[in-house]
């Protein structure tokens, strides 16, 4: 285990674009992070919209969900570059996107900062999260998106969704099962992969705004 002092951020990519690269919002994000001293951060960033755009169009051009994953991770990556860029001079963040768990486990010995987006096809970026807290030994992952919650059904156009407090790992699992449909850009909870690692090694997941 890299430190007892570790925390995983799960970063959507509507968090970081927004209607555009959302300087302002990186900026802010990595000033928060600089008052907690002595904690190790390891945030996943996810693609956001251009990787859902991106996605789609692959899906159609070669009806292949493997290349839609592979250009959706790219673009994760570019998002995870952004957020190194943002941290530098504040924070002391490994400079450059991390590809493996083993390499992530090595860099957070001496780095208070590391960055990855999604790693291979198939696995999102939710459960990259949670396999990234396995390997630094941090016992949370927040997740943040512009959602401020687990809900029964999608809040943007649900008025009636309920808004669950705490939930064990099997009821997110039972949920996930409903809403994972494994295919690269989609919306859901959190992908079944990501809750079922999280129950098999206790993680605590907290699902918050990140606005």
């Amino acid at each position: 285990m890299a430190t007892q002092n570790s925390l995983v951020i799960s970063l959507g990519g509507s968090m970081i674009l927004s209607g555009g690269v959302n300087i302002k919002y990186l900026s802010d994000f990595c000033n928060i992070l600089s008052k907690y001293k002595g904690v190790t951060f390891g945030i996943v960033a996810g693609g956001g919209r251009f990787a859902r755009e991106y996605a789609d169009a692959v899906r159609k051009l070669c009806h292949s969900e493997f290349e839609a994953d592979e250009i959706a991770i790219m673009s994760t990556k570019q998002n995870a570059k952004l957020l190194i860029s943002a941290c530098n001079g504040k924070l002391n963040v490994f400079p450059e996107v991390i590809d493996t768990f083993s390499k992530a486990k090595e860099v957070a010995k001496d780095y208070d900062v590391l960055a990855m987006g999604g790693t291979i096809p198939g696995i999102t970026t939710d459960a990259d999260a949670v396999l990234l807290a396995e390997a630094i030994g941090a016992r949370t992952v927040i997740n943040l998106s512009n959602v401020d919650g687990v809900y029964n059904k999608d809040p943007k156009h649900n008025k009636d969704a309920k808004k669950y407090g705490l939930l064990s790992h099997a009821d997110l699992v039972s949920l996930a099962k409903i809403k994972d449909d494994r295919k690269a850009g989609k919306h859901f909870v959190f992908d079944l992969v990501a809750c079922k690692l999280a129950q098999r090694s206790n993680i605590e997941i907290h699902f918050i705004s990140g606005r």
